[in-house]
């Protein structure tokens, strides 16, 4: 892992068979983890102090990384706050043969910084050199803002469906029942599934996550999917060596392919 001037971070990684899926692409598990690495290098070089996952939003997987392919992720502070900031993350592959680069995935992740004993944390503004890092630090505001209203808006829908209390079943012929693709799982989180302070790597999480959505989405499809997006990661507490996470998928709603 090499760090850039400011709070930029750039890792290189080679996609070894370990890494990969049955198809030798690189897992959005695995994936998942190096960019929650990188970018949480990132935030604690601005802090100068350990920071967490608060959450990760807008992951788009634009390309699939192969074995023996370069992955590089760049991960980069837009903008600082008070005691949280964004970090822009960019993940490009590279074909060591033909010597092409192309964009795997951009996302936006918030970190929060921890405070040391009782003292409390007031982070620094981040250094805008050029255009692009004037207009990163711009939008961040606005994406902030769109966070902290998702929330909201899914409290209101979750509210609004309850009320109505309506169940409804599809009239096609083929359709598949939700609890067909109900799947639950359990972790325990183990010491080297955590940080240096016994918390569990956001990335960790990610990817046991990622894990368990695939298996729902198989049992719809009968066939292997492939991640394409993740609205939002948001994590709204921490978790340590010893706990038994639980997690529960369920396929939602079904759309083209």
């Amino acid at each position: 892992t090499a760090a850039a001037a400011g709070g930029d971070v750039c890792m290189c990684q080679t996609v070894f068979p370990a890494h990969a899926n049955y198809r030798g692409e690189l897992s959005a598990g695995q994936l998942l983890k190096w960019m929650d690495a990188t970018a949480c290098l990132a935030a604690e070089k601005h802090a100068g102090v350990s920071c967490v996952t608060a959450s990760m939003d807008d992951i788009q997987f634009e390309e699939a990384a192969r074995v023996g392919q370069i992955i590089t992720i760049k991960a980069k502070v837009n903008r600082a706050f008070r005691t949280s900031m964004e970090v822009g993350i960019k993940v490009t592959v590279q074909d060591v043969l033909t010597n092409v680069e192309k964009i795997v995935s951009v996302a936006y992740a918030t970190y929060v910084a921890k405070p040391v004993g009782d003292g409390k944390i007031q982070l620094e503004p981040v250094k805008l050199l050029s255009t692009e890092d004037h207009l990163e630090h711009t939008l961040a505001i606005e994406r902030r803002r769109i966070r902290l209203g998702y929330e909201q808006v899914f409290h209101n829908l979750m509210q609004k469906s309850n009320k109505e209390g309506e169940y409804y079943t599809s009239e096609e012929e083929d359709a598949v029942s939700t609890d067909l693709t109900r799947v639950q799982s359990f972790e325990l989180v183990q010491p080297p599934h955590a940080n240096h302070h016994g918390n569990t790597f956001g990335g960790q999480i990610m990817a046991w996550m990622e894990t368990v959505a695939s298996i729902s989405a198989s049992r719809l499809c009968r066939s292997y999917p492939v991640l394409k997006s993740v609205n939002m990661f948001k994590f709204w507490g921490p978790s340590v060596v010893g706990d038994r996470l639980v997690f529960n998928a369920i396929v939602n709603n079904t759309f083209q392919n």
